[in-house]
């Protein structure tokens, strides 16, 4: 089955918690605490894969979670971080925000990657909290929750050449006859309900990727037929190759067609590299078009993708557009400059007022309050000091925070009392 687009959730690893633990020993009655810190959680990396060709793995495994990280344990140990785990998908998938449609990475190499969820970082076991006035911290940090993101995948062939004609032009039937691809080839239209991808090979160890995009018919940038279902899988071919039956009536219309709705598609597709191909020339009437179709279409190749008519021609032409293609793309590589990195100032946080209250934003404060554990009173005592030294109450003082102001970060509320501060 192929599937060329699926959405996913992505959740990183979670942190390990932690420790809070002391030093027991014979005859020493006050140890000191000694418990050791979480490790992270693993990341969830997308890596591109040149061995799968389809989406269908997402479409039965649509929420990935990262491998946790190991909690920390007495005897100052740390836990191990939790290993990265990778999400292959096919060369060509891109990678979109679910929310925004936002293009984030375009995955066309093999092993490109992509992270697609960070883990969270692992607590701190108490005996980093130990100060001058507090040398017996019975508290420690709990591990941070993995980050969350959903991603609409979307798959686009990578192909070379990409075959473009009106259903039953015989596009399936060329296919097989010049690569081990083995299509759906029936004697009626849309036969082809997925793009087929094959290899060809020339002389001289020579090689070109083909793919047979189904049948396009007027109206197919607009959605009808398969519609836009698959002329996307067109967009990273570098030549076209137009396939048309030497025995339509009026071929000049067919690919005026055919060019209009891939320019209404994306206006730089017809002017890519292609040719000309015209099919079924084994058909005695076709014949007689030949010298018609020669002088209308000079440059045309005229071919049997049954008996094998003209192919090794059309080969031949294709790989000198192919190899052309190459060339313009290795000069467009090299002219592309690097621009220079700017860099903005972030504010730690932000206020922002609710109906209840006012609502803190910024990663640090969201992180400080998800790795505290609130049924533990000195550890709560300790996220104010915290808070306190990132200006989080100075903020509100500012703004004119009431005593008994509901405070949200995150998913906890907080109240605010500054007289206790």
């Amino acid at each position: 089955m192929f599937i060329d687009r699926a959405r996913i959730k992505t959740t990183g690893g979670a942190g390990g918690n932690g420790c809070c633990s002391f030093r027991r020993e014979a005859h020493v009655p006050f140890g000191g605490p000694n418990g050791g810190d979480g490790g992270n959680g693993g990341d969830l990396i997308i890596v591109a894969s040149s061995r799968l060709s389809s989406l269908l793995d997402m479409r039965y495994h649509s929420h990935w979670v990262g491998n946790r990280g190991q909690h920390g344990m007495g005897s100052d140990r740390h836990g191990k971080n939790g290993i990265p785990k990778e999400i292959q998908v096919p060369c060509g998938t891109l990678v979109r925000d679910f929310e925004t449609g936002e293009i984030l990475a375009d995955l066309t190499k093999e092993e490109q990657t992509f992270c697609a969820a960070a883990g969270g970082k692992g607590g701190k076991g108490n005996a980093r909290f130990t100060t001058s006035t507090n040398r017996a911290p019975k508290f420690a940090e709990k591990g941070e929750p993995g980050e969350e993101r959903e991603y609409l995948l979307e798959l686009k062939l990578i192909a070379e050449i990409g075959m473009v004609g009106l259903p039953n032009a015989g596009k399936s039937t060329l296919l097989s006859s010049i690569s081990m691809a083995e299509p759906k080839i029936a004697d009626y239209p849309f036969t082809t309900l997925t793009p087929n991808l094959g290899v060809v090979e020339l002389s001289g160890f020579r090689t070109m990727t083909v793919a047979d995009i189904p049948g396009i018919i007027e109206g197919a940038s607009e959605g009808k037929g398969l519609g836009l279902d698959f002329l996307r899988h067109i967009e990273r071919t570098k030549v076209l190759l137009y396939l048309i039956d030497a025995g339509d009536p009026n071929p000049g219309e067919t690919l005026n067609v055919l060019e209009a709705e891939l320019r209404q598609y994306s206006v730089d597709l017809p002017e890519r590299l292609h040719c000309y191909v015209f099919n079924k020339m084994d058909i005695t009437e076709n014949q007689d078009h030949k010298e018609t179709l020669s002088s209308q279409f000079p440059n045309a190749l005229f071919i049997s993708a049954v008996t094998g008519f003209g192919i090794q021609e059309l080969l031949e032409a294709l790989w000198i557009l192919v190899e052309e293609a190459r060339r313009l793309e290795a000069a467009d590589e090299q002219d592309i400059t690097v621009s220079e990195r700017t860099y903005t100032y972030e504010s730690p946080f932000t206020v922002n007022a609710t109906s209840d209250g006012y609502e803190i934003i910024g990663k640090r404060v969201v992180r400080a309050v998800r790795m505290t554990d609130f049924e533990n009173p000195e550890a709560v005592r300790h996220l104010e000091d915290v808070l306190g030294k990132m200006g989080v109450f100075r903020a509100l003082k500012r703004i004119g925070a009431e005593s008994g102001t509901t405070i949200h970060i995150d998913d906890i509320e907080l109240e605010y009392q500054p007289d206790k501060l």
